[in-house]
């Protein structure tokens, strides 16, 4: 299918401290990217672009940016998106996601589910805005928006 993400990079310069939750966070939805996406970059495909589709996330000047490169290697342009529209969420995913690990340590198991629960509210409700931020832009599916909006929370740990 060309109409996905084969590989993507995070830019390490971008990020600056990771704990182990983030790490195993940033791992998994690295993993579930390359498994299962879908991703069709409009202005590379409306230039004769075709995928599947290498990604570069970075944090610059308060902009999420995404170097795209098509099937063949070749520069098929960048996106960006201003980051200010996520900072709400972000934080507030960050704050529930330390909740969420400080719970799994010592707390019950139905709260943990709660909280939980509260989690992945948070990360959907960003995850539609990110889908927002990306229309007109990139043609893609709830899942995928997901993951990279996990991405983005990793890249903000220093943004």
């Amino acid at each position: 299918m060309v109409n996905r993400i084969a590989s993507i990079v995070l830019d390490e310069a971008t990020i600056l401290w990771r704990n182990p939750d983030v790490e195993q966070e940033r791992a998994i939805a690295l993993r579930d990217l390359e498994d299962d996406n879908s991703f069709a970059p409009l202005r590379a495909t409306e230039h004769g672009h075709v995928g599947p589709w290498a990604l570069q996330l970075a944090v610059r000047d308060g902009r999420l940016v995404l170097a795209v490169q098509d099937g063949n290697g070749a520069d098929a342009g960048t996106i960006g998106i201003g980051l200010a529209r996520f900072r709400r969420d972000v934080r507030e995913y960050f704050a529930i996601c330390d909740s969420y690990y400080k719970a799994v340590r010592k707390a019950s198991a139905q709260e943990i589910e709660t909280i939980d629960m509260a989690r992945r509210a948070i990360h959907d409700r960003a995850t539609r805005h990110l889908l927002e931020a990306l229309e007109e832009k990139v043609e893609t599916d709830f899942a995928t928006a997901r993951r990279l909006f996990t991405l983005i929370c990793v890249l903000h740990i220093k943004a």
